[in-house]
């Protein structure tokens, strides 16, 4: 559980053999410029089976709809309905990771600009991208019984990885976590 990689977010390093097909991102949705538009050529290159973006720019209610989105998702890709103990706590843990990293850009970003998320046989990937400057931890030493903070706590005790990636052309970063698919 790292926030850094030697390679950026939207590059899952290599894959093994016979690993599955690259993503599906409908050009439609592709907004142009800064990060938006390289995060989505990044995510082209993952073997994800389906990406989905939900544009929140300016959102009331950002979190909420970041969840109910990634709900739908879910239940599009066959993690919801949960068959068994196991899938429910997978998909339980992405909507968590999703509230949290949202909830960051709201508090600490000015809000996000953009949600992404992809599946593939393996992960779940999570994008938040945000125009802040700043940079998410966890906190420590961390403090249970203390109100806050718990965020990015949180999010890397449930992710496989996570980190930060700064937009090279300009102000803004990319927040991605990674989780384990259900089995």
């Amino acid at each position: 559980m790292s926030t850094t990689r030697p390679y950026p977010a939207g590059d899952c390093g290599p894959e093994p053999e016979g690993a599955a097909t690259t993503a599906a991102v409908p050009e439609a949705g592709v907004t142009g410029g800064g990060t938006g538009a390289a995060a989505v050529d990044r995510l082209r290159e993952l073997p994800l089976r389906q990406v989905r973006r939900l544009r929140l720019v300016g959102a009331s209610g950002a979190v909420p709809r970041a969840r109910d989105f990634t709900r739908q998702a879910l239940q599009d890709w066959g993690w919801l309905p949960a068959a068994t103990a196991d899938q429910r706590a997978a998909a339980e843990d992405a909507l968590l990771v999703v509230s949290e990293l949202v909830t960051n850009a709201c508090l600490h970003a000015n809000g996000p600009e953009e949600l992404r998320i992809g599946s593939s046989p393996k992960l779940l990937r999570v994008e938040v991208v945000d125009l802040g400057s700043g940079a998410p931890a966890p906190r420590t030493p961390h403090r249970a019984g203390r109100p806050g903070g718990h965020g990015m706590f949180i999010v890397q005790r449930l992710c496989l990885d996570w980190g930060v990636v700064r937009n090279v052309e300009g102000t803004g970063k990319t927040v991605w976590a990674e989780l384990a698919a259900p089995n």
